[in-house]
């Protein structure tokens, strides 16, 4: 009982602990003079926005024993490593060129900085859960013949910080006003009055702190941010194309369905106009889809695999679904770093009910056997391959050193999660879903005997429907997926939480039509092989999302390197796994409503 107690007790504080990090940035208080702390946090290229390292392995102004900021799941998952800096800001208080730190770079620390600077490293601090940026240095081209290369370290930081009543508002730094410190290649040699010699340079370290008052409420403070940006805007809403692009889906929707409604009235009038025999009755000068009746319920191949996929697309369909509505209550802004990061991970380890419910569910009512193994599939369908993405990929951040990698007590969370929330809530979703399985709800009852499939047209061929499947549901996201790239793998903030409720709600709508079409085009040639037809063939709609971020990478981007590419193409390969899993059961679920209502429709004694 103790053992049992203890279980449930640590399963308690793992939920409250994973709930809990969903939150953070609560509106802090300030009296004048009281401290502010600054928190420096990392570094890294400007254009791998998933490569950064922390903010002290440059060789800059540190204390002598480094205090890191306890931080969120989110925050530790988006990279974030926040330590306390030597900066003193008092609140209210301007400061004027004050002194930081005396530095004195070695050889080696030099060519470090340089090679930073010539690669457009940044930084971020953190002040008040308010993200700043700046350039750790400035380079300078300039001339053909002779060519002029110089590379330069800002030295002196003002911060500006604005204020309303007791909080604080915003907050950014500039370096426009104070010329840089030039760093030469080699030592030994006077730079502008910065002392050199014996093979090191020293360097002072200064900064100022303006303070400014704002008539923004702490409530209103992400406007200030969103207004504000310190990497260029180019993400501009092209509403024209998000609206043609809603009227065409709109269209070729009303399209389909006219033209199915259209054909199955014909059907229904031509084949019900003969009353011969029951359902078990084969009738030879008969063709078309109601000559396979007694065939088109026969089960398929790999039931297991069939209903692993069909579970966890629909988890990853609630789990779409409670992001989106979260974002839309105002849950993620850009005060609360990594909280979009920490929800996916409450919900997917809470919806593993769903994964195994609808799986075993569905395994038992087509008369499955070994659920057990069912249940051990459905969860480790995703969860394996996720997992050996996040070893490779996360193997690579640690080599290189980036805050990327997740520290060990971080893996043993979300390790934890799945062990103690993600696998037993799938096996309870199991057994549940076995226990209240019914029968499968079928017209017609099938013969022992298959029918002979006759020769199919190369336009009915399985890669023929895998392209228009996938095609046709791509065409209706390609330009929101172009914002959702810009700002998963860019610096952009997404708001347009309504319009991608709408758009998800299409995709979904449109995966279902072109499957119950394409469904019916098959069994029209006398084909019933449709239940893995029709996971594939809108499923395949992941494979067109993977070739648009090969696209992506190469000319909408600038990203480079083993690091940033690796993470880029990992995940990937994993959003679209998840893509074909969550379509390929909107599509399956369709073509099985569908293809019950049409043989219901037939009048079979």
């Amino acid at each position: 009982m103790n053992c049992r107690f203890c279980g449930c007790q640590r399963t308690m504080v793992l939920h409250c602990v994973l709930i809990l990090s969903l939150f953070s940035g609560w509106a802090v208080g300030y009296k004048q003079g009281d401290n502010v702390t600054l928190y420096v946090n990392k570094v890294g290229p400007y254009h791998n926005p998933q490569e950064t390292y922390h903010y002290y392995t440059l060789p800059v102004c540190r204390p002598e024993k480094v205090h890191h900021k306890s931080l969120s799941l989110g925050e530790v998952l988006d990279g974030d490593r926040m330590a306390e800096s030597l900066y003193h800001i008092r609140f209210r208080e301007n400061v004027e060129k004050k002194i930081l730190c005396h530095l004195t770079l070695s050889e080696k620390q030099v060519d470090e900085l340089r090679e930073a600077i010539e690669e457009l490293y940044y930084f971020e601090f953190v002040l008040d859960d308010i993200p700043i940026w700046g350039f750790v240095g400035y380079i300078e081209e300039s001339g053909f013949l002779p060519h002029s290369h110089k590379v330069a370290l800002w030295t002196h930081l003002d911060f500006n910080i604005e204020y309303n009543g007791n909080s604080v508002i915003f907050a950014n730094v500039s370096v426009k006003d104070i010329k840089p410190v030039p760093l030469e290649d080699g030592a030994g040699v006077a730079v502008g009055g910065v002392g050199v010699g014996g093979g090191s340079l020293t360097v002072t370290h200064t900064y100022s702190v303006h303070w400014f008052e704002s008539t923004l409420t702490h409530a209103r403070r992400a406007e200030r941010l969103r207004d504000y940006s310190f990497f260029p805007k180019t993400l501009e809403i092209h509403w024209l194309s998000i609206i043609n692009s809603l009227v065409l889906v709109v269209l070729l929707l009303g399209f389909v369905i006219i033209i199915l409604m259209r054909v199955l009235k014909n059907d229904f009038a031509r084949y019900n106009m003969e009353e011969e025999g029951g359902c078990d009755d084969l009738d030879q000068g008969d063709n078309g889809w109601k000559i396979i009746h007694t065939d088109v319920f026969r089960f398929p191949p790999f039931k297991s695999l069939m209903c692993a996929v069909l579970g966890v697309g629909a988890q990853f369909l609630t789990l779409a679904t409670g992001i989106i509505v979260m974002a839309l209550l105002g849950m993620f802004n850009v005060h609360r770093h990594g909280a979009i990061n920490s929800a996916a991970i409450v919900l997917y380890a809470l919806t593993s009910c769903v994964s195994g419910y609808v799986s075993c569910s569905f395994y038992t009512q087509i008369n499955g056997q070994r659920w057990v193994w069912n249940i051990i599939l459905t969860s480790s369908l995703f969860s394996a391959p996720l997992f050996l993405t996040w070893s490779v990929v996360n193997s690579i951040h640690w080599w290189s050193g980036s805050t990327q990698a997740l520290p060990a007590t971080t893996v043993l969370l979300l390790l934890g999660a799945w062990v103690l929330v993600g696998f037993p809530l799938t096996v309870i979703g199991g057994i549940v879903g076995k226990n209240r399985a019914g029968n499968f709800q079928a017209p017609c009852r099938t013969r022992n005997i298959a029918r002979q499939i006759p020769a199919q047209p190369w336009y009915k061929h399985t890669v023929v429907h895998m392209a228009i499947g996938g095609f046709l549901p791509f065409s209706a996201i390609s330009v929101e997926l172009y914002y959702i790239f810009a700002t998963v793998w860019g610096r952009e903030q997404y708001t347009l939480y309504g319009i991608l409720l709408c758009v998800f709600a299409i995709l979904l709508s449109v995966g279902a039509c072109i499957s119950v079409a394409l469904t019916y085009f098959l069994l029209s040639g006398e084909d019933y092989r449709w239940w893995w037809r029709s996971v594939l063939s809108t499923g395949s709609t992941g494979l067109f999302i993977f070739v648009y971020s090969v696209f992506y990478y190469r000319n909408r981007s600038s990203m480079s390197g083993l690091v940033q590419s690796t993470e880029f193409f990992g995940y990937s390969l994993l959003t679209a796994l998840v893509f074909s899993l969550m379509l390929g059961s909107v599509s399956f679920w369709a073509s099985l409503a569908f293809i019950r209502y049409i043989y219901r429709s037939l009048k079979m004694d």
